[in-house]
């Protein structure tokens, strides 16, 4: 079968990007042909899969989604697709897959009420109901049941058209590592010294990730035990502003802001904790990583996949509302704490995860979608 995904923009390091690049793979491995549209795609284009690269026009971002979302529909029109995927809100679409937060409940729940007056809002609010409403016939891919709720208070969608997509982790992206020869390896690539406590935060938009937050409970930890610490801050994002705090808490010579990075499974298997802060997060796939990686978890229950760290016992989890003296003492008790108890728990939650899910289920999914979609047609055929 052939299969056309949707996205406004392909680049290496970010979590729908690579949900959408391993789907498709996932999907020409199970025999199916796979078109991307896209406006924009940084990295080399994978092999089997064909890339086309969609023109847009506008100066404010919601008109240059429209102006692309526009031009993306009118080329999958000009070729015979048994489904078309969209990893962005948009119409029309067979199936959605919602790697974003509720846009509604966001807007009322975090913005002044008269941002709900903007061209902006409207926008955005449109093209979510288009997919979510009881008269939309998309089916919704979902990460999590919590966000399934959200968006079903929102908008009353039918529960049979959500499929629920369990967490999976592959095996092949965190082969064994030597934990001494990974410190060594800090030292000899950061000038982190294996005596020193390495820390890690991972995550394309250090605002939404809580990048300040982490800085500020740095900060915050005694003299004796900060002068000791590292930390690494790795994503794809215009670090100006980060530096400045980073700056601003005489912390420049201990915290390094870097960008997008392949290695991110011997980092974190070579670092001693992850602190993810994050304001909000539908998933979090980087925490399940971190567990895979034998490696503990400060996290805020924001996070979607943050119940996986704290039934597991593999790490901290802060509770809502978030403060920042939950999250400095949080810190502090994760520095003084045995790491291997956290480490070895996270190993054993990960595994059972691969167990539970081998892989390729959203492919199979999208096969079985499509088969159905074409036997309704076929019913429906005069």
């Amino acid at each position: 079968m052939k299969f056309a995904f949707l996205i406004f923009k392909y680049f290496p390091y970010g979590g729908v990007q690579r949900d959408m690049l391993r789907i498709a793979k996932d999907c020409v491995a199970l025999g199916h042909q796979v078109t991307i549209f896209t406006g924009e795609w940084q990295g080399p284009q994978p092999a089997n899969i064909q890339v086309k690269l969609c023109a847009s026009n506008g100066w404010r971002n919601h008109t240059k989604h429209a102006s692309l979302i526009s031009a993306m529909q009118q080329a999958v029109r000009a070729e015979p697709f048994d489904l078309v995927v969209g990893f962005n809100r948009m119409q029309p679409i067979d199936v959605y897959f919602a790697a974003d937060s509720c846009f509604i409940a966001k807007a009322h729940e975090e913005r002044p009420w008269w941002y709900r007056l903007t061209s902006r809002y409207r926008w955005f609010q449109q093209a979510e109901a288009s997919i979510f409403s009881p008269g939309s016939n998309t089916h919704i891919l979902t990460l999590t049941p919590q966000e399934q709720t959200t968006f079903q208070h929102w908008y009353q969608t039918p529960s049979e058209r959500f499929h629920l997509i369990p967490p999976i982790l592959d095996p092949q992206r965190f082969p064994s590592f030597n934990r001494a020869h990974g410190k060594q390896w800090l030292a000899d690539t950061f000038g982190i010294l294996p005596e020193q406590i390495a820390l890690l935060l991972v995550g394309s938009g250090f605002k939404t990730k809580g990048a300040d937050r982490a800085v500020t409970a740095i900060a915050s930890l005694p003299e004796s035990m900060r002068k000791n610490v590292r930390m690494l801050i790795i994503g794809q994002d215009n670090p100006r502003w980060l530096q400045k705090h980073i700056e601003a808490h005489h912390l420049s010579s201990q915290i390094q802001v870097l960008g997008g990075r392949d290695d991110i499974p011997q980092l974190m298997q070579a670092c001693d904790w992850m602190v993810h802060p994050a304001r909000r997060e539908l998933a979090g796939h980087v925490l399940l990583e971190a567990m895979a990686c034998g490696l503990p978890v400060v996290t805020t229950n924001v996070c979607g996949y943050a119940p996986y760290i704290e039934n597991a016992g593999a790490g901290i989890v802060l509770a809502s509302p978030f403060t920042q003296s939950a999250l400095d003492q949080a810190l502090a008790t994760a520095l003084t704490s045995e790491r291997a108890t956290f480490s070895k728990a996270g190993l054993a939650c990960a595994n059972q995860l691969m167990q539970d899910n081998p892989g390729k289920a959203e492919a199979k999914l999208l096969t079985q979608l499509a088969s159905e979609k074409n036997i309704g047609s076929t019913n429906t055929a005069p």
